[in-house]
């Protein structure tokens, strides 16, 4: 039975709640609260073991399957996912990266943007945006022109080409964010959304006030 290990923990988890309640008869309502609130007040996950880990230095396991650390790694591993499948719809297209993706579309919802304006809606460094900008111009997606207000700066707009084919795109992309969602249900896929939109309000808030510099920030915004 490949379940014995989780039958266990729940066998052991109704005799807690057993003795909890002196031996009286218990209900499913009852025992769901009592899961719940254990669960929530353990901040180790072992339930899905990392099929990429061997079986050397636990220490560093368990460090790694605390909570937070472990939904940090489930999120690198979902945007490695999610960049290949990503990848493969732009195989023919001028758009080499997902960056250079989400720039495109960022452009097609403005009349125009600077340059610095789009490297920081697409949460980019400056060096890492530039290099998707020149991609962009030199492929015919992006046309560029002096600003009016300061000859310094280059404000940046989308072409007709670059609309056309970002229309195209879109049509595949779909497949993709379907593959990404995987077999979820509908009301996983809102769940997921919901909390998702959580973490990106937090963290969008961070990037915009540039509060996080360094490791000493990180240690005091995380506490």
């Amino acid at each position: 039975m490949k379940s014995y290990q989780l039958v266990h923990q729940l066998l052991t988890l109704v005799e807690q709640l057993e003795e909890e309640h002196h031996g009286d008869e218990i209900s499913l309502q009852d025992f769901t609260g009592f899961l719940v609130s254990h669960v929530g007040n353990n901040t180790t996950t072992t339930a899905t073991e990392d099929v990429r880990f061997g079986g050397q230095e636990g220490n560093a396991q368990d460090i790694a399957y605390q909570l937070d650390n472990n939904i940090a790694r489930l999120f690198v591993y979902m945007s490695r996912y999610a960049k290949s499948y990503i990848k493969k719809v732009l195989d023919g297209t001028p758009l080499q990266t997902a960056e250079d993706f989400t720039g495109l579309a960022i452009l097609l919802t403005h009349d125009h943007l600077s340059k610095t304006e789009l490297i920081s809606h697409n949460l980019q460094e400056k060096t890492s945006g530039s290099e998707v900008i020149r991609r962009l111009i030199a492929a015919g997606l992006v046309r560029q022109w002096d600003s009016l207000e300061d000859r310094r700066s280059k404000q940046i707009g989308i072409t007709d080409e670059g609309k056309n084919l970002l229309y195209h795109v879109f049509n595949d992309m779909n497949h993709a964010g379907k593959m990404i969602t995987g077999k979820l249900t509908v009301s996983e896929k809102l769940t997921l959304q919901y909390l998702l939109q959580k973490l990106e309000d937090f963290h969008y808030e961070h990037y915009q006030k540039k509060s996080i510099q360094n490791k000493e920030d990180l240690k005091t915004f995380s506490e």
